[in-house]
């Protein structure tokens, strides 16, 4: 069975272009326009990998961050934050931080070490 990736963007194009992509590489995907959709899919699907956007309408990815590390069920989950703002912005321990535009092969690479 493929592993699942989760995408959390409010972007309708980046949310395209990483669901091709990843799907063009053998995983499984399931998306989330914003961080509260975002927890109700990641306790729905219980993706392998989440990639994570920052600066989205009406709640903040770092808040989505904190409340899915509560979640004894999904706290181990990993994220891979994809932004187009600076700094870490309290997302302290996931797995890659990557500014947009990012390289999709070094993204990619990630995700490999990551889930295989």
């Amino acid at each position: 069975m493929a592993k699942k990736i989760l995408v959390i963007d409010d972007d309708p194009v980046i949310v395209k272009y990483l669901v091709n992509l990843f799907e063009d590489n053998g995983y499984a995907t399931c998306t989330a326009s914003s961080s509260m959709e975002g927890l109700d899919v990641v306790k729905k699907e219980k993706p392998d990998l989440i990639t994570l956007d920052l600066q989205m309408p009406k709640e903040w990815g770092p808040r989505f961050y904190r409340k899915l590390r509560k979640d004894k069920e999904l706290k181990d989950t990993p994220v891979i934050v994809i932004t187009g703002i600076d700094g870490d912005h309290a997302v302290k321990d996931a797995v890659a931080y990557l500014a947009k535009p990012f390289d999709p092969d070094k993204l990619l690479g990630i995700v490999k070490r990551t889930i295989g």
